[in-house]
């Protein structure tokens, strides 16, 4: 894979009028150009996003580069968000002369600056590295990175500048995305300058509230100690998040009651926490008769549902989430990122689920992206994107 070679900016389009966009930035569009078994593949994202297809088809493969762009908008280094490169790249992929190899992948973010695209090369052997990012609006480029002396540790960078110079050029590392690094370089002191910013900072929000869970039944039925109350990716301290929200948030825990009468077996009139005399707590469902049912005695999927339903109906403070904190949370929109969102489900609760998530994207303070193999009850929910995706 050879460096993306650095092209003009092109001028501003002419004015027209406004068009609606979303006031909270998130994620509209998925492209992985060339990523593991995908290549030019680009998958619409709506408020309730369905990627359905059979075993081998990419589903986890797609789930899993959105968690990567998700990581590097909120900083990461590539190390840590690729730690296995090789298998990203493109099965028939060939080096070239100078024996490397990499993948692409990007995506689109609207948002108050309406849609913003980031595209992003890099290379997997023979070393890790960003060699070429894209961050553009209406066909202006506001920043393009290129790899221009292998023997630094740096990419050449450009952005928008639109005052003296028409552009700003200045090294930026090579192990991490410079979109998220944006805020830190550029001065704002010219308009095209922030309207870099901008865009930078609805892409890197739109990223970064994220949130990925794979609620994990084993881990979630034994008592837990208290902790921070905040949510892990793997719910396996859902017992004390149940503890704290029951207190903070009593109307969103009488939604939460009333979506667990539709995915578990039997009448359930709350759901509580008990404090044990070990200093660990425990969740129990409340069956309104003077019946308390221990979460071991649940099956599998109702405890899936039980915790993917608490994320629905909670908000980033409940979960174990880095999100923006100079953006208001007001103007975040959280996304539920998971893949396998139908394992061990029945028809009932995945169907549940899924209106669940649409009634909660609807107040736009969540959006919900996940990966099933059978989309029949899928098609068949109003306000479900669903994405097919072929063997």
């Amino acid at each position: 894979m050879t460096a993306p070679r650095a092209s003009s900016f092109a001028p501003a389009p002419a004015p027209g009028p406004a068009p609606r966009h979303p006031v909270r930035p998130c994620l509209t569009e998925l492209r992985l150009s060339a990523f593991a078994g995908h290549r030019r593949a680009r998958f619409p994202l709506g408020a309730v996003t369905v990627l359905a297809g059979p075993s081998g088809s990419g589903k986890s493969t797609a789930v899993r580069a959105y968690e990567a762009l998700a990581r590097l908008g909120g900083g990461a280094r590539l190390a840590d968000v690729f730690p296995d490169p090789l298998a990203c790249v493109p099965e028939r992929a060939r080096p070239d002369a100078q024996r490397r190899r990499g993948f692409r992948i990007g995506c689109t973010a609207d948002g108050p600056e309406g849609p913003v695209r980031l595209d992003v090369a890099v290379q997997a052997e023979p070393e890790l590295r960003v060699v070429g990012e894209r961050l553009s609006a209406d066909g202006l480029v506001l920043l393009e990175t290129a790899l221009r002396d292998p023997g630094r540790r740096t990419v050449q960078a450009a952005w928008h500048t639109a005052g003296s110079a028409p552009v700003t050029r200045a090294p930026l590392p090579d192990d991490r995305l410079g979109t998220a690094l944006l805020p830190l370089r550029v001065a704002g002191r010219t308009d095209g300058q922030r309207q870099v910013l901008a865009a930078a900072e609805q892409m890197v929000v739109a990223l970064r509230s994220v949130f990925v869970c794979d609620p994990q039944p084993e881990w979630m039925a034994a008592p837990v100690p208290t902790g921070s109350g905040r949510l892990l990716g793997g719910c396996d301290n859902l017992a004390d998040v149940v503890l704290r929200t029951r207190e903070e948030c009593a109307h969103r825990h009488a939604h939460l009651v009333t979506a667990l009468e539709a995915g578990c077996a039997g009448r359930v009139a709350d759901l509580r926490a008990e404090l044990l005399s070990d200093g660990t707590v425990r969740a129990l469902l409340d069956r309104g008769d003077g019946t308390a049912t221990e979460l071991a005695r649940l099956g599998y999927g109702e405890l899936r549902y039980l915790a993917l339903a608490l994320v629905l109906l909670t908000g980033p403070g409940v979960l174990d989430l880095d999100t923006a904190g100079e953006v208001p949370s007001a103007m975040q929109t959280l996304t539920l990122l998971t893949d396998n969102l139908d394992r061990g489900l029945d028809v009932r609760q995945r169907t549940g689920l899924l209106r669940l998530a649409v009634r909660m994207a609807d107040r736009g303070h969540i959006r919900c992206v996940g990966a099933v193999s059978d989309p029949s009850y899928a098609v068949r929910t109003e306000g479900v994107t669903v994405v097919h995706l072929g063997p």
